[in-house]
């Protein structure tokens, strides 16, 4: 029983630790920096990096029941195995996100320009993000990301547990890319609905509640744009003034 509270203290100095500086990493690097939907995420080893102490900010508070599970695992390092691979999944999200933007921007998309069809596309993004909270693979992703991690080691189970969240709350972090990939104020936002929901006791429950927040968000974005709160129309200045 000792041998499991030390390891479970452990894990959670890590995950405590790792979370603050991984949040104050990217409040640092990414202050200033949000230019609004359609934000140039820059050349891929930059981006590599600030995704991944991104994600790390964002994700590890709602992964730590199932670290804390793991750390009771009779390893030297489960926690940071967990942690490790369950961070490797989500950079494989990234990835996959700055490909379709490397290949959306090599195309002529002057109809997505911000005083064109843009808001519109963008809010169908975000009602399309809100539906998923309904859909049966949410519901699924969301069950598994709140109970025991799967798989048979610490790394394996981080993996598990990385692809049951990207299927849980990939929805959501595609949002913050619309919005605004360098927007701390929307990366704040989506980081406190995928706790929520992962973590709170009632957590599944929220999901409703976000489907409806996110379809009236995308017809807001799509028809008045300036006036959404924290958003940053590209070419301009944020309608809501961050903290500096």
């Amino acid at each position: 029983m000792t041998k499991h509270l030390m390891a479970r203290s452990r894990a959670t100095f890590v995950l405590v630790a790792g979370a603050v500086a991984a949040w104050a990493v990217t409040v640092d690097r990414m202050r200033g920096m949000d230019a609004g939907p359609g934000t140039d995420l820059g050349g891929l080893g930059w981006y590599l990096g600030i995704w991944v102490t991104m994600t790390a900010a964002m994700m590890l508070p709602s992964a730590a029941p199932a670290a804390l599970h793991v750390a009771r695992l009779d390893r030297r390092v489960p926690t940071l195995l967990f942690t490790a691979a369950y961070l490797v999944v989500w950079t494989g999200y990234g990835l996959l996100a700055y490909g379709v933007f490397r290949l959306v921007t090599s195309f002529d998309i002057g109809w997505l320009a911000w005083d064109r069809g843009g808001p519109y596309a963008a809010g169908a993004v975000i009602v399309a993000a809100g539906l998923y909270e309904l859909t049966p693979s949410k519901r699924l992703g969301l069950r598994r990301c709140r109970s025991t991690p799967r798989g048979g080691n610490a790394f394996r189970s981080g993996l598990a547990h990385g692809l049951d969240c990207v299927g849980c709350s990939g929805a959501l972090m595609a949002v913050l890319f619309v919005l605004g990939a360098m927007s701390l104020f929307w990366m704040a936002f989506v980081a406190v609905a995928i706790f929520g929901e992962k973590v709170l006791p009632r957590g599944p429950r929220l999901a409703p509640v976000f489907a409806v927040a996110l379809v009236a968000l995308g017809f807001w974005v799509a028809v008045s744009p300036a006036s959404v709160p924290g958003l940053t129309e590209p070419g301009g200045s944020p309608s809501m003034e961050m903290g500096s």
